[in-house]
């Protein structure tokens, strides 16, 4: 009896935490179901185990709009366990699964979870694999890339055009596997078998195109790097194909491969010469691409884009700007698909938030890369018109930060508020030779790895050597925007300037840069407590905050006093 209560407690509890394990937070998210829980939680079943190696091995049957096929995934065990958690969305069938000594296991389905049971305790620190078969119509994406899931279209000759994407949704809308971006295989085999005349572009190296028949063709893509679930994809098609090379600084050359619809052929090879520009600059300030052995590709979608390792997604119609439009003059200078997917190649496929709600990690400095390569090509000024082009965007509606462990993103403001955010951090810090050595080192510290906010922001506290926690807690896990409060008062030839920040955060201390004599911008320290400043023949006119390189909430109430009156300033 003892034993069953016990039994019965730790089912209770483990129950408990998936449904409730979320952190703390400043903002209500609403209710969140088991579902939620079994896709964004690192429960047992699934923290007891690391994956190293997938095989996703499938065909496609563009008449049926069904895939079939299987996953080899070979693991190291964490902890020891005979139960482990594989996701696959609930619309998928479960054809089998099969143990390494061919052993077929036993299941049960929960949700998108399916709970494996091993023949025996797997022991900590052994590495071990199973094959998982499955078939069945993966959802379609009704807003691609937006929404999750496989695209069924044509090209204009009539012929199958396919892709997908899954970023938020999950990978698991379309294969088994550990579906948390905290856990990363080292390595990856994808063979995809299609409809002959048709062809395959997936992530990493072809390393095989095989004839399986007078109807099918398998095509064989192993990627080198690890590689985050939801970069994992297929783009099939009737492509044309050119290629390139670009050289890096230390004389290393990067294989360039574009893939395009033939009508297009043309005016990509015009419009693709962006990319080595772009790789130049995103060199210069976060280091060499970062997946060499594997090249770049660019492959042209009937979607928006996306960021898929080592094949970027581009579907901007070759105009400038996102579809032929911006938020600033400058904005039209450049093809904002190109530079800010394949910034992503940086931030969200070398580096990985481990937990979705930090996909500001891959979003902001994605963003922020856009302004960058703007400073790299046409200057400071440039830059700053773009970032503060941006403002308009920014609705200031929910944290960036979502809420962890349910799978769940935070505010859509991650993309031009955090751009604007990571501006003004690089002006507070004063320091561009910090700043870029910061960007470059925090690709160097984690490439390849899977981090969240936390290690971004010791980073930087720790290269700075102060404490910024009070900044990405305001602008991150706050909606509102610090508040900068000013009194400028002019009695006689004496001006008083007091000044205070009205934040959430109560510690909030950030220097921000003012005019304390006409025209001269110099620094302030508020604190959110008021602060006065004796200032020497200043007009109460001529104060200004400088809103180019800082981003917050300004509130100023001017006033002029009777030098006779009595009153004190």
């Amino acid at each position: 009896m003892k034993n069953i209560l016990l039994s019965f407690c730790f089912i209770f509890i483990f129950c408990f935490q998936l449904s409730y394990t979320q952190e703390p937070s400043h903002y209500n998210w609403g209710t969140f179901t088991k579902a939620d829980s079994l896709r964004g939680y690192l429960s047992p079943p699934r923290s007891c185990y690391d994956v190293t190696f997938y095989h996703l091995d499938i065909s496609v049957d563009t008449s049926t709009k069904s895939i079939k096929g299987y996953n080899l995934i070979r693991f190291k065990v964490v902890n020891a366990f005979q139960k482990m958690q594989v996701d696959l969305f609930p619309n998928m069938k479960v054809d089998g699964i099969k143990f390494e000594d061919g052993t077929t296991l036993k299941y049960t389905r929960d949700y998108g979870a399916v709970f494996i049971t091993l023949p025996s305790e797997l022991k900590k620190n052994t590495e071990h694999q199973i094959v998982f078969y499955y078939s069945g119509k993966p959802q379609i994406a009704v807003n691609p890339p937006w929404d999750g899931g496989f695209i069924w279209t044509h090209d204009k000759e009539g012929n199958s055009w396919i892709e997908v994407t899954c970023q938020g949704t999950g990978a698991s809308l379309w294969w088994p596997n550990k579906d948390h971006q905290s856990d990363e295989p080292d390595s990856m085999l994808l063979s995809i078998t299609i409809p002959k005349g048709l062809e395959d572009i997936s992530n990493g190296r072809l390393r095989s195109k095989v004839d399986l028949s007078s109807r099918q063709t398998q095509y064989n893509w192993f990627i080198s790097y690890p590689i985050n679930n939801y970069d994992v994809t297929l783009n099939i098609g009737k492509y044309s194909h050119f290629s390139d090379v670009y050289t890096s600084s230390d004389s290393s050359k990067l294989t360039l491969d574009y893939y395009v619809m033939p009508e297009n052929l043309k005016i990509a090879k015009e419009h693709f010469k962006e990319v080595k520009t772009m790789l130049a600059c995103y060199e210069k300030y976060f280091g060499k691409y970062p997946f060499y052995r594997d090249g770049y590709k660019l492959i042209e979608s009937s979607h928006n884009g996306m960021e898929h390792q080592s094949a970027v997604a581009y579907g901007n119609h070759y105009l400038l700007g996102y579809e032929g439009r911006a938020s600033s003059e400058v904005g039209l200078k450049f093809d904002f698909i190109i530079i800010h997917e394949s910034a992503h190649e940086w931030w969200g496929n070398s580096i990985t938030s481990k937990d979705i709600a930090d996909m500001w990690i891959h979003e902001s400095f994605a963003a922020y890369a856009e302004a960058l390569y703007v400073e790299y090509n046409w200057g400071r000024n440039a830059s700053l018109e773009y970032i503060n082009g941006k403002r308009q965007n920014v609705k200031n509606n929910k944290p960036i930060i979502g809420p962890y462990n349910v799978n769940h993103e935070g505010s859509g403001d991650m993309y031009d508020k955090g751009q604007l955010v990571l501006n003004t951090l690089r002006d507070v810090i004063n320091n561009d030779s910090l700043w870029f050595g910061i960007l470059k080192g925090i690709q160097k510290k984690y490439a390849y790895q899977t981090v969240d906010a936390d290690d971004i922001i010791n980073y930087i506290n720790n290269a700075t050597g102060t404490n910024y926690d009070y900044f990405f807690e305001q602008y991150l896990r706050y909606t509102k925007l610090p508040l900068l409060e000013v009194i400028i008062t002019k009695k006689g030839t004496e001006t008083s300037l007091k000044y205070k920040w009205n934040a959430d955060v109560k510690d909030f201390r950030m220097p921000i840069k003012v005019t304390t004599s006409k025209d001269h911008f110099n620094f302030i320290y508020p604190t959110t407590k008021f602060q006065t400043m004796k200032l020497t023949d200043f007009d109460p006119k001529d104060f200004k905050i400088d809103k180019d390189e800082f981003f917050c909430g300004i509130k100023i109430l001017r006033y002029y006093i009777d030098p006779k009156s009595s009153i004190d300033i």
